[in-house]
């Protein structure tokens, strides 16, 4: 048997890498003003919601970047000054060589889905891309969307989906979101991570508009909607119980 190297294990290693990872860029969502987590975190935005001594964009670029993505187009609006500067001074460029880290500013609060129109028409992406909340923790699962046709959303379940809505799947698609409600049952919901085209998006005349009010329904109308069941842990910094959940669990 022929003896492995450093150099074979290297090779191995990239081979594995450039098998699994598509060349698919994220659009992350970090220009909401964070208005529920003000009372523990009042003076950066919520990306940078400390944690220990590393803001929660540091975990989360980190778990990105381990699950294969290459390339994040940030999308900023609130505090976006703060937020560039952290990017712009990010280790991850140093250790990654072929990182790519830019960033869009809105003129105006613009919504979820007018974010990322603004973003497209700004920049030159063409296929499938990644959308994600800069609030949202998942430990895995970007492969398996990544693999999955456009559209697809990624979806978790969770104990009680009183506080997110429901989402209603049958035979792998999605075909209704229910709206928030008292009852505290168990239950899938979107996990905030959608594997999407611009198609959508460019039909639609509105400047201002939100991707789970306006593209979301029209992809399930026509029956487009896939569902990614993930099992993985899901946290949403975005109240303080569960931004302190998370510092708690990075602390253990």
């Amino acid at each position: 048997m022929r003896k492995s190297t450093p150099e074979t294990y290297l090779g191995m290693i990239k081979e594995f890498m450039g098998s699994i990872n598509k060349a698919i860029p994220m659009f992350v969502l970090a220009g909401g003003f964070g208005t529920r987590l003000r009372t523990v975190v009042s003076d950066v935005p919520k990306p940078l919601a400390p944690v220990g001594s590393k803001p929660f964009l540091f975990y989360l670029i980190r778990n990105w970047i381990e699950q294969g993505v290459r390339e994040f187009i940030f999308l900023l609006h609130y505090e976006a000054d703060q937020i560039i500067s952290y990017l712009d001074n990010s280790e991850f460029k140093l250790l990654i060589t072929d990182l790519k880290i830019s960033y869009i500013v809105e003129p105006e609060p613009l919504g979820t889905g007018g974010a990322v129109k603004y973003a497209l028409e700004q920049c030159n992406v063409d296929g499938e891309f990644l959308v994600t909340n800069a609030d949202t923790w998942l430990s895995t699962g970007i492969q398996l969307l990544m693999d999955s046709p456009a559209p697809s959303i990624a979806t978790v379940v969770v104990p009680d989906v009183s506080r997110y809505g429901e989402v209603q799947v049958k035979e792998g698609l999605i075909e209704s979101f229910s709206e928030k409600r008292d009852s505290c049952e168990e239950g899938h919901i979107s996990a905030g991570m959608y594997l999407l085209c611009g198609d959508p998006f460019f039909q639609c005349d509105e400047a201002k508009f939100s991707i789970e009010t306006v593209i979301l329904p029209k992809l399930i109308s026509i029956q487009k909607l896939r569902a990614v069941s993930l099992e993985c842990d899901f946290i949403d910094i975005g109240i303080p119980e569960d931004y302190q959940s998370f510092c708690k669990s990075v602390r253990s």
